[in-house]
């Protein structure tokens, strides 16, 4: 069983990693001048920091690194690895220092945002922008998660998005359909609720699974520009009609499509999906990277298949977006070779990278496209990488993209409209409030 990585709120951790003043060091040196990331001399030492350190993960890196200085004999990789908590602690100390490795990890969103408005990660546009080689190479979705101002800065390596997983053998039996709107999934919710079978389980006692219905109902209803804006300033308005929209819609979900009421703030989203697996209700909103974990279970045997939450009629957004983002590596500017750390990433984000990283990283697919096997890959998975790569853009998780600020307003929001203390209007006002 592969340990799922945590999709824990990040708020509080991220808008405080940084606590100094910010630099102009979009070069090695802080230099102005263009940086050549096309001419690599493979020749010394690169230093990298990452937050896999789970076994289930930790094994991929460094065998990658050996794998490049067995091709480039003079040069020699450095991995370091944290965990999740270990790596926020450790990167504020090194950016607080000016001690920060040649490349390091960032989530997307507002994490990593702040290095790029430090001065703290280098321009990659020459490299991984629009009409390289590399970027045609990698998923659209993922290349735009690591765009800030209109340039490169991080790499996509692997990649997640959120689903509704559904079970056909239940479907088949209900003589049900892929829903294809909103309006069309509700509908789906109380034709089975009609015959006394639960339309999809629900855990919120960790606040995120709320937050990703959230991510993907606001990229729906609020207008693309606007959305990005509210997200990444810090003394934004959140006054579009769409935010209460999206909030009424999600609100309608956990009345018409769930069966435990206010009771899903104590229910664990583990044990929710424990029971999909066991049949115990014909849909849950899954990210594609719990595919492994319902290998083996009745719904397995059942046989499932997944579509992306679908959009309301008029939607005022983005239709095509879709919920997720790939982990992210940024380049030091200070880099003594950046060249020879572009060309170690470029290694991983690559056909030859990626075919290593299912098995070594328990599972996680790589930003590259068409890089899955599917004769070693869960039909499931080979459509959910197919929808990614088709996806126009990629609405990075909320409690990333948004302000911490924000976050935990929505984090609070999203259960009280679970426990029936809150409405949609009144969770924007404290939205509003904590964004002003």
């Amino acid at each position: 069983m592969r340990v799922r990585r945590p999709r824990a709120i990040l708020a509080g951790a991220v808008g405080v990693v940084l606590l100094f003043g910010a630099c102009s060091a979009e070069t090695p040196g802080g230099s102005t001048a263009p940086v050549d990331l096309n001419t690599v001399e493979y020749k010394g030492t690169i230093s990298m920091v990452n937050k896999f350190s789970d076994p289930s993960v930790s094994k991929y890196f460094p065998a990658i690194a050996k794998e490049f200085e067995k091709a480039h004999p003079d040069v020699k990789i450095e991995v370091q690895q944290e965990s999740d908590q270990g790596y926020k602690d450790k990167i504020k100390v090194l950016a607080s220092s000016s001690s920060i490795p040649d490349i390091y990890f960032s989530w997307p969103g507002q994490y990593a945002k702040q290095f790029v408005d430090a001065g703290l990660a280098l321009d990659l546009t020459t490299a991984i922008g629009d009409g390289t080689e590399w970027n045609q190479t990698l998923v659209p979705g993922a290349v735009g998660a690591g765009v800030y101002n209109d340039k490169n800065y991080g790499v996509p390596v692997d990649l997640d998005a959120k689903f509704m997983f559904y079970n056909k053998k239940i479907f088949a039996d209900n003589g049900l359909e892929v829903p294809t709107t909103f309006e069309e999934l509700l509908s789906t919710c109380k034709t089975l609720k009609d015959k006394d079978i639960t339309p999809v389980n629900f855990g919120n006692k960790s606040g995120w699974p709320a937050l990703h219905y959230v991510t993907q109902l606001n990229a729906y209803n609020v207008p693309a520009e606007t959305l990005a804006n509210d997200y990444s300033a810090t003394n934004s308005a959140y006054t579009d009609a769409g935010y209460a929209k999206a909030l009424t819609e999600f609100q309608q979900i956990i009345d018409q499509c769930t069966t435990t009421g206010t009771a899903a703030n104590g229910i664990d989203h583990t044990d929710a999906q424990v029971g999909f697996g066991t049949g115990k209700s014909a849909m849950m909103y899954l990210e594609s990277l719990e595919i492994g974990e319902l290998t083996g279970t009745q719904l397995d045997k059942d046989g499932y298949g997944l579509f992306q939450l679908p959009p309301p009629s008029g939607a005022a957004g983005d239709t095509g977006s879709l919920v997720g983002a790939p982990d992210l590596f940024l380049v030091n500017p200070k880099s003594e070779n950046p060249a020879l750390a572009v060309a170690f990433l470029k290694f991983i984000a690559s056909k030859d990278g990626a075919a290593h990283m299912p098995e070594l990283m328990n599972g996680y697919p790589s930003a590259v496209k068409d890089s899955l096997d599917p004769a070693k890959s869960p039909p499931q998975m080979i459509e959910a990488m197919s929808k990614l790569e088709e996806a126009s853009t990629l609405a990075v998780w909320l409690d990333t993209a948004a302000t911490p600020q924000v976050a935990q307003a929505y984090l609070a929001g999203g259960e009280a409209l679970i426990g029936g203390s809150g409405t949609p209007e009144s969770v924007m006002k404290s939205v509003q409030q904590a964004a002003g």
